[in-house]
């Protein structure tokens, strides 16, 4: 399968350690197979840092993988496991990573999900409340890679300007 990676330049090899801490899989690098995602992410990216909007495409064989990775798959549609595994990892007062999973695979966290997520810590809603409120949003899906042994299975095939 393809995924998409939005920037706003090439990026010659993967370093993890240039990832985000707070993000919704947590520190990583993150691809999604919609292209229009990817290319938002990319504008976005190059408006607020500079640089030219860039979509690199990789190729992923989910079928290649071998046993010993460790996958977490969610559902595509918010859940009330998804919501409080995107809070965790999103929560500074998480100093360190709350999972070891090499690959995860489920919902981008989007505005509407930040708000409910907002609403959740707030005491407005409870997790299943919020999970409920996103049950009809359409989410765009992403894969992270955490792990050298995860990023093996990515293989780079074009780069072009957006």
């Amino acid at each position: 399968m393809k995924l998409y990676h939005g920037t706003n330049s090439d990026i010659e090899a993967i370093d993890l350690t240039r990832g985000l801490r707070y993000k919704d899989f947590g520190k990583g690098f993150y691809a999604t197979p919609d292209r229009t995602t990817a290319i938002r992410m990319a504008q976005k990216r190059a408006r607020l840092f500079g640089g030219v909007a860039t979509l690199i495409t990789y190729e992923f064989d989910e079928l290649t993988l071998p046993l010993g990775l460790k996958i977490k798959r969610f559902h595509e549609q918010a859940s009330v496991e998804w919501l409080l595994f995107v809070d965790a990892n999103r929560d500074r007062k998480n100093v360190t990573p709350i999972h070891n999973y090499d690959i995860v695979i489920g919902p981008i966290a989007n505005d509407g999900v930040v708000l409910q997520l907002t609403n959740y810590r707030e005491g407005i809603y409870t997790p299943e409340q919020a999970a409920q409120l996103l049950q009809d949003k359409y989410l765009d899906q992403q894969y992270y890679f955490g792990t050298e042994k995860a990023l093996q299975y990515l293989h780079k095939v074009n780069v072009e300007t957006v």
